[in-house]
């Protein structure tokens, strides 16, 4: 039986993950200040039917830990990413999903060391595919790996 307890977890990691994506996205954009992000994405997001649309629900306090720790981090997170993109490329030049899937997947790795390695990738790979083509996922997939040596050997 303590099978589905694993998947439901990994489901509401993914939806967390996901989620995080989508705020980061939103506070790039807005502005919005961390506690009314985190407050509107508690009550209004997180589990909710919008637009006939299901939002899985979403493990509530891996979702915090993964936008405020991005917020926190930004600039190490920024580094790792800028350090590993090709000659000519900065962090700027990135469409804004790709940014934020890229600092999130880097945050995980940076300081979630209880996730594994091979997890945080697939899953920000999965993230990418909801938003981009094959060459995208290649693309965050190759960066996060690099990221991955880099930070945990």
């Amino acid at each position: 039986m303590p099978q589905p307890r694993i998947n439901e977890r990994a489901r509401s990691r993914s939806a967390a993950r996901l989620a995080a994506v989508q705020a980061l996205y939103q506070q790039e954009m807005e502005g919005t200040a961390l506690p009314r992000l985190l407050d509107e994405f508690h009550r209004h997001r997180l589990g909710a039917t919008i637009e006939d649309v299901d939002y899985a629900d979403a493990e509530v306090d891996f979702f915090d830990d993964l936008v405020k720790g991005v917020d926190a981090r930004r600039d190490e997170i920024d580094a790792a990413i800028t350090a590993r993109l090709a000659s000519g490329w900065s962090l700027d030049r990135l469409d804004r999903p790709m940014r934020q899937i890229l600092r999130a997947g880097c945050y995980e790795l940076l300081a979630r060391p209880d996730v594994p390695t091979g997890t945080v990738i697939s899953e920000y790979v999965d993230v990418a595919d909801a938003f981009y083509d094959k060459r995208e996922k290649g693309f965050a997939n190759g960066l996060l790996d690099a990221v991955a040596k880099a930070v945990r050997g």
